[in-house]
C-alpha cells in the first residue's frame, strides 16, 4: 500500500513538473504560434535567479514566486521588442533567431556564474511515508502547478484581459476594428509566456544544480508536452502532462529514469502520427 502510494505521488509530481515547464511555452505557441527555441534559456534564468537571491539572502519563496518571473518577464518584454516583433508569420526565421538567443543566454550566464553547477537547499524537508522517504519540497511543486494551472483558467475564461489575448490570436483584424492594438496583445502574451516560464525555473531550482546548459532539459519535454497537448493552452497542456506523467513514472518505476524518458518520446511520436492537430484537436476543440 505505501508503495502504491509512493509511485501515485510520484507520477503526480511528474504531472506538475510537466505543467510548470510547459505552461509558459504553451502561451506563446498555442496562443501565437511563435516557437521560441530559448524557452529552456528562459526556465534556466529564473531558476538562477532564485538561487542569487537565496544567496543574496533574500527570502526564497519571494525569488522564486515574485523576483524571478519579473526579471524573465522583463527580458521577454525585451525579446518581443527587439527580435521576435520583426519575425511574426516567419516560422523558420523566428526558430533561427531564438535559436541563436538561446546560445547567448546561455553564453552570459556562464560569464557571470561559471560552468560549474550551483544549487540551492529545498526550504521544505523531506518526510517519510512507511518506509520510503520522500520529498516534502515535491508536494509544494504540486500545489503550485494546480494553482497555476487554475489561474490560467479563470484569466482565460472570466477576465476581459483573457478574452482580448484569445480574440487578438484568432483574429488579429477583428481585434483591431474593436481598439485593441494586436501588436501590444501579442508583446504582453509574450512577456506573460516568459514570466510562467521563470516562474517555472525559480520553483524548480531547489531540486537540482543548475548549469549554464539546464536550459536544454527543459525545453525537449516542454515541446513534446505542448506539441501533443494541442492549440488549447490550458486544456492541452494538462491532458498532454497528465498521459506524459504517467508513462513517465510508471515506466520509470517498472525499469529506470532512463527507459522512462524513451517510453515518453516514443509515445509522443506515435500519439503525433495518430493525432497530428494533438489531443485537445482531436478531442477537447473548444476547450480553452
Amino acid at each position: 500500500m505505501d508503495y502504491a502510494a509512493v509511485v501515485l505521488l510520484e507520477i503526480i509530481y511528474m504531472i506538475a513538473f510537466l505543467v510548470l515547464t510547459s505552461a509558459g511555452l504553451a502561451v506563446v505557441f498555442g496562443m501565437m504560434r511563435v516557437i521560441n527555441l530559448a524557452h529552456g534559456e528562459f526556465v534556466m534564468v529564473g531558476g538562477y535567479t532564485t538561487i542569487a537571491c537565496a544567496k543574496a539572502d533574500i527570502n526564497i519563496y519571494f525569488a522564486m514566486l515574485v523576483i524571478s518571473p519579473l526579471v524573465v518577464g522583463i527580458l521577454g518584454l525585451l525579446v518581443e521588442r527587439l527580435v521576435v516583433r520583426q519575425l511574426y508569420g516567419r516560422m523558420i526565421d523566428t526558430m533561427l533567431a531564438t535559436w541563436g538567443l538561446s546560445l547567448l543566454i546561455v553564453g552570459i550566464v556562464t560569464f557571470i556564474f561559471g560552468n560549474t553547477a550551483v544549487s540551492v537547499p529545498a526550504p521544505i524537508p523531506g518526510y517519510e511515508l512507511g518506509d520510503f522517504q520522500m520529498g516534502g519540497y515535491n508536494l509544494f511543486i504540486i500545489g503550485i502547478a494546480t494553482l497555476l494551472i487554475l489561474c490560467m483558467w479563470l484569466v482565460m475564461r472570466f477576465t476581459r484581459l483573457g478574452l482580448i489575448a484569445r480574440g487578438a490570436m484568432q483574429s488579429a483584424d477583428v481585434a483591431s476594428s474593436l481598439g485593441y492594438d494586436p501588436k501590444r496583445v501579442y508583446m504582453w502574451t509574450f512577456t506573460v509566456g516568459a514570466a510562467l516560464s521563470g516562474l517555472a525555473g525559480g520553483v524548480l531550482a531547489p531540486l537540482t544544480g543548475l548549469l549554464p546548459s539546464s536550459g536544454g532539459a527543459y525545453i525537449a519535454k516542454a515541446f513534446i508536452t505542448v506539441i501533443t497537448g494541442g492549440a488549447a493552452v490550458i486544456t492541452g497542456t494538462l491532458s498532454s502532462s497528465v498521459i506524459f506523467g504517467t508513462i513517465n513514472q510508471v515506466v520509470s518505476f517498472g525499469s529506470t529514469p532512463v527507459i522512462g524518458e524513451i517510453a515518453m518520446l516514443a509515445f509522443a511520436v506515435v500519439l503525433l502520427r495518430l493525432m497530428p492537430q494533438g489531443i485537445t484537436g482531436r478531442f477537447f476543440r473548444n476547450a480553452p
